[in-house]
């Protein structure tokens, strides 16, 4: 069995010669699907692995001085001087000691912080042995800060860490049925495995410059798999077959030949899909409801890791082999029975599922999921999403599958009414209805109904595991603003960047709610380092909190528009440092877990450098340190240094307002849940013309929070025309400025009278720019805060207009499982 990518990787140390680094690229081809042979060229996806630089190791004093700057809005003045008195200790005391450290440790590394998770992990493979074959899972490290807190996290996945995207209905009404939308998901989903595995997957670029492509090595074929000690992602890297949910029973077929080819047409993937949604119906919902095994895997960690053993410690069970087709499936699918009509309904129902319970069966698509896995959802009415494991991968890279997927069906689409028109592929599987039958190899493409021995143990835990469920979505609401009135391009044509506008929109609204600032996370991309996953962009800065308060003060327009524009060129300016990976978070995490391995190992020896090398022998510190050597041979202190022993490390980590900005025009939404309990979480999508959001909380009155994000925006959009320079008219274009000046010598004639839009007159939206209203109109609830208490009321909203409506593997396999009839 040729090496995963992951294996191969894992173990690559991207050292500074030329040499070493073609050698990583190497591994980085050979392992990421199909061993390379003489006749084939390497491909283009993972051609740029070996030119990424390594992600920096951030100057410590910088750190802490960016940390301090990060607090500067959330503390009092006493908590600020504490928190400075701690920072100050810390780099007089063990500091620059973690600092050496750390920089010893990521000598020969593939990333400084990648590997901080390996004590929940060992880099080891770990086999599952079934009667008809032996699944080989790879035991894999999952990269960046925080991330071993994500394998090591007790609570449930659903509606804390994983994750949706909710797609555009497709273009085409004829197709926005369930199975035939699922078929066409399915078919564009498989033919993005293929690119992947073929690498012929155009890598990502920003700005022309290549980003780190590793994620999508791990984006198929994996599991987050629960264990006693925290959690372990594997992966079956030579998956060829899906699994099907649907009302909670689960189904399986090969969708792939070992060459990673497509076996099956659009019209049979459709037929196969018929026939599971028939076989389902057979059993009554509330029947089926009672084994939907899809539950466990929304229970705590480590319950679940037990009841999986208790699924598995029967050899004679079908149980244990069930399991492994499941984790080894390259996506699930889950077709729902309903049809959710608003976005908020829809939005639910990627995340979480939907909570219904009748006659005290709960029979809600929250019983038709498995979380641990990467998830296509297609509702009744052809309503599709995703559902991700986000452990091992961005949303950066799982929005770049969904967005090639959701253009692929529209391209196959022409392409049956044109032969002409363009692919989204470099190539294409051959015709599966044209092959021989033979050179499929040995596979099945019936569908089998995976059927599970319930013990009584096991239904006792379901049941328990629905009722926690059922509560868990009960905590938590969801609202969406899909707000028209503007986007990405009359942001840009005010001269402002359109994530930093959209940041300050939520600190506005959240201010002028409850009259405080509070943390706030907006995470950065990091890839262009290589193995980079994001650093935390700290939104709330003395610039936005001065924002907030000379917007909701009685200051006339052109005061404002400045405090919003200082604020979006602070934000811009923390943004491309974060981009580049020099944020403080990462680093502070990092030295934060040096000093706790350090304690865990407990004693001089296991604290030494040595102890704390991970993989292969210790290595010498990088040339050129300037650090002291002595500190090397330092136990560090068992008390915990001051920088983390302060409140302020308390309130860095307890972020109130996390954000994500995350998509394209295939998306209709994106989101998560909140991530502290008197916390939202907040997913965002900037298009051209438009700005979706969805919002989440546990019942922290988030519509009236959305309502005043729509306020605000509309506001902010009055109060920039207002003060707007004649440069930045949005209705300018440079043909325009051309008529404007006439060629000298040129005789102007009149063909009518000009229509120049200086009326107030925006598209369709009118706004009355001869006087200039009340500060707070348009804005609903409160006004300025102080202290607490009201400034003043605000005056009577102008009557809004109507929104517009939302829119209402080998032979031994073939014998798991009930084999369908197809008709």
């Amino acid at each position: 069995m040729p090496n995963s990518l992951n294996e191969s990787l894992t173990s690559s140390q991207p050292a500074i010669s030329d040499t070493d680094r073609s050698s990583i690229n190497s591994r980085e081809r050979r392992g990421s699907a199909l061993p390379l042979d003489g006749d084939r060229k390497p491909g283009i996806t993972f051609a740029s692995q070996d030119k990424l630089p390594k992600l920096p190791i951030p100057d410590l004093e910088s750190t802490c001085q960016k940390y301090l700057e990060a607090l500067k809005p959330l503390q009092s003045n006493r908590a600020q001087n504490d928190t400075a008195a701690a920072v100050q200790e810390f780099l007089k005391g063990e500091g620059p000691e973690l600092q050496v450290r750390l920089k010893k440790y990521a000598t020969g590394k593939t990333s400084y912080i990648e590997q901080f998770c390996e004590f929940l992990l060992d880099f080891n493979t770990f086999e599952i042995q079934t009667s008809s074959k032996r699944f080989s899972y790879l035991s894999n490290l999952i990269g960046n800060s925080g991330y071993d807190s994500y394998l090591n996290y007790d609570n449930p996945v659903v509606l804390n860490l994983n994750p949706f995207f909710l797609l555009e209905d497709d273009p085409t009404p004829a197709r926005n049925n369930q199975v035939t939308r699922a078929a066409s998901l399915v078919i564009s989903a498989l033919s993005f495995v293929r690119a992947v595995r073929k690498e012929e997957l155009a890598p990502d670029t920003l700005r022309g410059n290549p980003l780190c492509m590793y994620q999508f090595s791990r984006l198929f074929g994996t599991a987050r798999v629960p264990t006693d000690n925290g959690c372990q992602i594997v992966q079956d890297p030579e998956a060829r077959h899906i699994v099907v949910l649907c009302k909670g029973q689960f189904y399986w077929f090969d969708v792939l030949d070992d060459a990673s080819d497509l076996i099956m047409t659009e019209k049979d993937m459709a037929l196969n899909l018929q026939v599971i949604v028939d076989d389902a119906e057979e059993t009554p919902i509330q029947d089926a409801a009672k084994g939907a095994l899809g539950v466990l895997s929304t229970e705590n960690r480590k319950i679940w890791a037990g009841l999986r053993d208790v699924l598995t410690r029967d050899p004679e069970s079908n149980n244990g082999e069930c399991l492994s087709i499941v984790d080894s499936a390259l996506f699930i699918l889950c077709l729902d029975y309903t049809a959710p009509q608003t976005g908020a309904e829809l939005c639910e129902n990627m995340l979480c599922g939907t909570n219904d319970v009748v006659r005290g069966v709960q029979i809600g698509t929250c019983t038709n999921r498995w979380y641990d896995k990467l998830q296509i959802i297609v509702c009744k009415n052809g309503s599709a999403g995703i559902n991700f494991e986000h452990t091992g991968v961005d949303g950066h890279t799982v929005l770049r599958m969904a967005s090639d997927v959701y253009t692929d069906t529209i391209l196959r689409f022409a392409k049956s009414i044109n032969g002409q028109a363009p692919s989204l592929w470099a190539s294409t599987s051959p015709d599966p209805s044209k092959r021989d039958p033979e050179s499929f190899g040995d596979v099945s493409t019936t569908p089998h109904k995976l059927e599970w021995d319930m013990y009584p143990e096991l239904s006792t835990a379901l049941r328990f595991a629905e009722t926690r469920l059922a509560d868990l979505i009960q905590q938590n609401e969801f609202q969406t603003l899909d707000f028209t009135g503007y986007g990405k391009n009359f942001v840009t044509s005010m001269g402002f960047s359109p994530d930093a506008f959209v940041q300050m929109a939520f600190q506005a609204a959240y201010y002028g709610l409850y009259g405080r600032v509070e943390n706030t996370y907006e995470a950065a991309m990091t890839k262009i380092f290589l193995h980079g996953r994001t650093e935390a962009i700290r939104s709330a800065t003395v610039e936005s909190t001065d924002f907030v308060q000379t917007f909701w003060a009685e200051h006339p327009p052109h005061a404002k528009v400045e405090a919003l524009r200082k604020a979006t060129q602070k934000h811009t300016a923390l943004t491309k440092e974060c981009s580049k990976a020099l944020g403080q978070d990462r680093h502070l995490y990092a030295l934060y877990c040096v000093w706790q391995r350090a304690m865990d190992d407990e004693g001089a020896e296991a604290a030494s450098v040595d102890g704390m090398s991970s993989s292969g022998p210790p290595s010498d510190v990088d040339n050129g340190s300037s650090e002291d050597p002595s500190l090397l041979t330092r136990t560090p202190s068992q008390r915990m240094p001051s920088i983390f022993a302060d409140a302020g490390w308390d309130k860095i980590n307890n972020t109130i307002i996390s954000t994500s900005n995350c998509g394209n025009p295939s998306l209709r939404q994106f989101g998560f849940g909140p991530t502290s309990g008197d916390g939202f979480g907040i997913g965002y999508i900037i298009k051209d013309d438009s700005i979706s959001i969805c919002a989440s909380s546990k019942h922290r009155q988030t519509k009236r929070f959305v309502d005043a994000l729509e306020s605000y925006l509309l506001e902010i959009r009055k109060l920039l025309r207002l003060t707007r320079r004649k440069s930045s008219s949005p209705l300018t274009s440079r043909a325009r400025e051309a008529e404007e000046e006439p060629l000298k010598g040129q005789k102007v004639k009149s063909r009518g009278r000009a229509i120049t839009g200086e009326s107030g007159k925006f598209g369709n939206l009118e706004v009355d720019d001869s006087k200039v209203d009340s500060d707070d109109e348009c804005l609903g609830g409160y006004g300025f805060f102080d202290a607490g208490m009201l400034l003043q009321a605000l005056k009577n909203s102008q009557e809004e207009k109507e929104r517009p409506s939302e829119k209402a593997v080998v032979n031994a396999r073939r014998a798991v499982g009930k084999k369908l009839r197809l008709s």
